[in-house]
């Protein structure tokens, strides 16, 4: 894996780029030249008018270059934004970026909103705002969009306002770690999945759940004695959790067992 640290600044496309680098996905030269071409083309569809503008990016985008949803939607290979350059086909949060840093290029007031487990793109033309699903270009309107949360979280779930708050280069680096990390995990690619947890961890110390799921990632690697520690930190600073003392018998499973070393 090259060097890579999350506290850099962040920069898009290019610290997401790197981070494909990092974890052996892609060439960062590949996907940024890849970039160049998709962001200077982009330049021919500067029209007058914002809305046409933007339908014309949009038809561009996905009639002439095919830009489109992976269909391992949920594998690494989706939340990969180098991948999602070079192969076309994506996730709804590296489309999302891909469309949001095309309308900047384009002057156009884009960002991009998070919703759980989905990305929307919102953005503002002649003064109306839209929101836009990546996956196809089509719009969508707040019922659509409740849809999408309440399919993740319950039928009791609201479309709270925090769900319209643009997101952050930070946030878009932490949700793609996320995913890259339980893609990695589903394809068993667990050394990629640990160091996502690794760079996560670094941002989000307190977040106990993160040392849970490296535990699991680095038993299956072999790593016992650092599965064990994690699960300990876990344990320690989350006592009242409903697993609590499932993830105490898991603790003692693994001191029984001897590391394994690579």
């Amino acid at each position: 894996m090259s060097n890579f640290c999350v506290t850099d600044e962040i920069t898009l496309p290019g610290s997401l780029l790197r981070l494909s680098e990092h974890l052996g996905s892609s060439s960062y030269q590949a996907s940024h030249w890849a970039w160049l071409e998709l962001s200077g083309g982009v330049m021919s569809h500067y029209l007058m008018d914002q809305q046409h503008r933007f339908d014309s990016l949009l038809s561009w985008f996905y009639n002439d270059l095919r830009f489109c949803q992976r269909q391992n939607y949920f594998g690494a290979e989706a939340a990969d934004l180098a991948l999602t350059l070079t192969s076309k086909q994506g996730n709804s949060t590296t489309l999302g970026c891909l469309l949001m840093l095309l309308c900047q290029k384009l002057d156009l007031d884009a960002s991009l909103l998070f919703l759980p487990g989905n990305a929307i793109l919102r953005v503002k033309l002649n003064n109306k705002v839209h929101f836009i699903n990546p996956l196809s270009g089509k719009a969508v309107d707040r019922k659509y969009m409740h849809s999408l949360v309440r399919g993740e979280l319950g039928n009791h779930a609201k479309l709270s306002a925090k769900y319209f708050k643009p997101v952050k280069a930070k946030d878009l680096m932490s949700r793609q770690l996320h995913e890259l990390k339980a893609g990695s995990i589903v394809s068993q690619k667990f050394e990629q999945a640990l160091e996502c947890c690794n760079l996560l961890l670094k941002w989000h110390p307190d977040d106990v759940q993160l040392n849970r799921e490296r535990a699991f990632v680095a038993e299956q690697l072999g790593c016992i004695k650092m599965a064990a520690e994690d699960l300990q930190h876990f344990v320690e600073n989350s006592p009242h959790d409903p697993l609590i003392e499932l993830v105490k018998i898991q603790i003692k499973e693994l001191n029984q067992h001897a590391e394994t070393y690579h």
